[in-house]
């Protein structure tokens, strides 16, 4: 997929999310071969006044991988602002969101309460494209519509086209559903049918399965899939969507000794990438995701909470690991190398997840 003069090899992007997708989770994934990367999204006004806690989150990806920087706000000296310090920090790409139905951002008029301002996404998106380099693209992520009868997607992504955006994200749901009920894949294909070719268009929404990234490829002709939720405590998916998109074989869910190496190396990266007081509550969050759907994650979850310590809360996820491979030997189920069908083997018991 090229957007501008980006070329972006494996056509899956992870969604910025708040609070989620902080330099140690994107590190993760990108490990995992995910196309392309964007951080939490950023308020441009507390970026332009040097708030401490929004500009610790405008992180450069490791190792010179590429990655994406999207702001929100509607001031356009602010928005220039904040783009201009994602380029110095080397963004390859600024995305505007348009799309958060979050009722703090939408009591700001920003996020996807700029859906029902279409001339005013215009001129931030041209505030942004005057802000950057040429050859730094400036993206937009929307969604459907304001609610059911207002799904404006087609007409408002061509406008931000023509305002100067080289690539539409388009989540299918609507603003007032927030992140109930289904994606409408329907909406996804007329934004895709809409827009000029030469402009990817991205799709978004419950993606969290190769079938749901076909799924959502084939019935919207979109160039590219954004997963959000779907990413949380597996990476693997963009693995496999990296070689299944390459015309390779699937290579398959995690094992358990796989599951937990890459626990471990993620909240290696949260203590090293994240020091403070917060550490122990992020490494509470990816203790969660990455038990989820196995024998007694609920009742790890609890005890993760209660734990005052991160010593502590590394211990337990070892210990459950530990029993969970015990448990897979005593019951004569696969090697933890042999992975096909040996976690659906594991959840096969009386907790359900």
């Amino acid at each position: 997929m090229r957007i501008g003069d980006l070329v972006v090899e494996t056509p899956v992007l992870l969604a910025p999310m708040a609070a989620v997708t902080d330099l140690p989770f994107r590190t993760v994934c990108e490990e995992f071969g995910v196309g392309l990367t964007i951080t939490e999204f950023l308020s441009a006004h507390a970026l332009s006044i040097g708030d401490k806690k929004t500009t610790g989150k405008l992180t450069a990806s490791l190792d010179g991988r590429r990655f994406g920087v999207q702001i929100f706000g509607r001031e356009a000296g602010p928005m220039g602002d904040a783009a201009r310090m994602a380029v110095a920090i080397g963004a390859s790409l600024v995305d505007i969101n348009m799309g958060c139905p979050a009722k703090r951002v939408v009591a700001g008029e920003c996020g996807s309460a700029l859906m029902r301002e279409p001339a005013m996404a215009q001129v931030l998106v041209r505030a942004v494209v005057d802000a950057v380099p040429a050859h730094v693209p400036v993206t937009v992520k929307h969604r459907a519509g304001w609610n059911q009868d207002n799904l404006n997607a087609p007409e408002f992504a061509c406008a931000l086209v023509e305002a100067g955006a080289k690539m539409i994200t388009v989540h299918g749901r609507t603003r007032t559903q927030g992140f109930s009920g289904k994606s409408d894949n329907a909406i996804i294909g007329r934004v895709r049918a809409a827009v000029p070719a030469h402009i990817p268009v991205v799709g978004n929404g419950d993606v969290i399965d190769i079938a749901g990234y076909v799924r959502l490829r084939e019935e919207t002709g979109c160039d590219a899939v954004m997963i959000g939720r779907g990413a949380l405590g597996n990476p693997w998916l963009f693995q496999r969507l990296h070689e299944v998109t390459a015309g390779r074989p699937d290579p398959g869910p995690p094992g358990l000794a796989e599951r937990l190496a890459v626990f471990r190396r993620h909240v290696g990266l949260i203590e090293t990438l994240r020091p403070g007081p917060r550490t122990l509550h992020e490494v509470r969050k990816a203790c969660a995701w990455y038990a989820k759907g196995l024998y007694g994650c609920n009742s790890l979850r609890l005890k993760v909470w209660e734990t005052p310590d991160l010593p502590g809360a590394k211990a337990l996820v070892e210990d459950y690991f530990a029993q969970l491979l015990e448990r897979q030997t005593r019951l004569g189920l696969a090697p933890d190398g042999e992975r096909a069908d040996m976690d659906a083997a594991v959840n096969r018991d009386d907790e359900a997840a």
